[in-house]
């Protein structure tokens, strides 16, 4: 453990704020946690009560800010010299490290206790298990031990989906090992291509991403071969049950880009200017987003689609 961990992380300078504490819980991530769950409880087979499914999504969206609360934590001292990061509230000396333990603690108790409650407790365990996963060996271990941290790390944000059948389900099917295999495929390139673009601030943290311990063009390399399995992968879910003509669609034509991308980062010239190098991996890190939120966007129509079919 860091000693920033030890000692609290930062020394609170200023009064906290509301919207400091909330930054705690990762908001951006919160987002996508929260629209995979809700993807995964819509598409699955059994219908849910709309207020069962509301407390559901929302006990889902505590514990992943529960997960960044604590991941903040820990990761206090990397914040802290990383340019990115820098601006948390620990860091910054809004928000003590105790009080960022104390609050992602509660959290992950009350989350997973009270979607228990409202669903099921095998969708509780699973929630348990990935908080789990994300602070323990994604966090604390993986994440400055091994260059292939986000590789491994990356199930934790591919859980949601699983969390969100298991609520209407109340186990795990196919599909939702589909929905989690799509977004455990799309981490690597996703963060990769960030780290490329933010290099520096690892090197200056000196946590272990690819691109500090085997260099860009290694990097490259593993970003075009992530994606081409990641296009097999998208693709072919579009002629299982949770696909469609529509995700089809979606798939073929963000996939395209998505191996465009890729190539282009893969062919960069080591000699080009670091600005230019900069736009073509920023861009491919931009579509990434694009590219999840729209497979499963895609996956949420196709449930909708086939759910009016049945009513007909």
């Amino acid at each position: 453990m860091s000693d920033a961990s030890i000692n609290g992380a930062a020394t609170q300078t200023q009064e906290a704020e509301f919207g400091d504490y909330f930054a705690l819980l990762k908001p951006r991530v919160m987002s996508l946690v929260v629209f995979t769950a809700l993807v995964g409880l819509l598409a699955a087979p059994v219908s849910v009560h709309p207020f069962v499914g509301f407390c559901a999504i929302l006990f889902i969206a505590v514990g992943g800010g529960a997960s960044g609360a604590l991941n903040m934590w820990w990761d206090a001292d990397i914040d802290a010299v990383m340019k990115r990061t820098a601006r948390r509230p620990i860091p910054a000396g809004k928000v003590t490290g105790d009080e960022a333990l104390a609050i992602g603690l509660a959290l992950s108790g009350f989350s997973v206790v009270f979607l228990g409650l409202a669903s099921n407790w095998f969708a509780a365990g699973l929630l348990a298990f990935t908080i789990f996963f994300y602070v323990v060996i994604y966090t604390m271990w993986l994440k400055r031990w091994t260059p292939q941290n986000i590789v491994i790390g990356g199930a934790a944000g591919a859980f949601p989906p699983m969390i969100g059948w298991a609520v209407a389900t109340g186990g795990v099917s196919i599909e939702s090992v589909l929905m989690f295999c799509l977004t455990f495929m799309w981490t690597p390139p996703h963060f990769w291509a960030l780290a490329l673009f933010m290099r520096k601030d690892y090197d200056n943290a000196d946590v272990p991403m690819l691109t500090v311990t085997h260099g860009r063009r290694v990097t490259r390399v593993h970003i075009l071969a992530y994606t081409v399995l990641l296009a097999v992968l998208a693709i072919g879910a579009g002629f299982t049950s949770i696909g469609g003509p529509v995700y089809l669609a979606v798939a073929l034509v963000l996939n395209a880009l998505f191996l465009k991308g890729a190539w282009d980062i893969f062919r960069r010239d080591e000699d080009m200017s670091e600005e230019d190098n900069f736009l073509v991996e920023r861009k491919f890190f931009k579509l990434s987003l694009l590219y999840l939120f729209a497979h499963f966007g895609a996956i949420l129509i196709e449930a909708g689609l086939d759910r009016i079919g049945g009513l007909a």
